[in-house]
């Protein structure tokens, strides 16, 4: 029998397809479990807001301006999408100040976030400069393989 070092061996192909899984079927988990690995990929669901607006008064009918909807986070060209599932963190620790907040200016190459997956601690940096515009994580929120984390504009 081979010697264990005590790290256990992760099929990143089986992750990304349980991660795949998740996003065809709907579902917010799912658990995989052979000999002694289990494999557990799970996502949090955000909760959709429902505006309710009171009739408009027929008196004043007057034709208005079409609005222009907003582009989505994830079809935002400044979009900094991330390259992997694991969790999201905003700071190097829990006491330090945000990578970036709404209103910094960054250049390319600047930490944006750390996303750990697998106990490794990766830095996302920005592809391009300019003012971060929106942040769209929360910190210690797991994410999944290019879900926009931050809008650099």
């Amino acid at each position: 029998m081979a010697e264990r070092t005590g790290t256990m061996q992760v099929d990143i192909k089986l992750v990304r397809q349980l991660a795949e899984l998740l996003n065809e079927t709907g579902l917010t988990e799912i658990e995989v479990e052979d000999d002694d690995r289990k494999i557990r990929v799970a996502r949090t669901l955000q909760a959709a807001s429902v505006a309710v607006a009171a009739p408009a008064p027929v008196a004043a009918a007057a034709p208005a301006a079409v609005p222009v909807a907003p582009t989505a986070p994830a079809d935002h060209p400044g979009a900094l999408k991330s390259p992997m599932v694991g969790t999201v963190y905003l700071a190097a620790s829990p006491e330090a100040a945000p990578f970036v907040s709404v209103g910094d200016t960054v250049k390319e190459g600047d930490t944006v976030v750390i996303i750990e997956a697998m106990k490794v601690m990766n830095p996302i940096t920005a592809t391009k400069g300019g003012k971060v515009t929106q942040v769209l994580v929360a910190n210690g929120q797991p994410v999944e393989y290019d879900q926009p984390l931050v809008v650099i504009e």
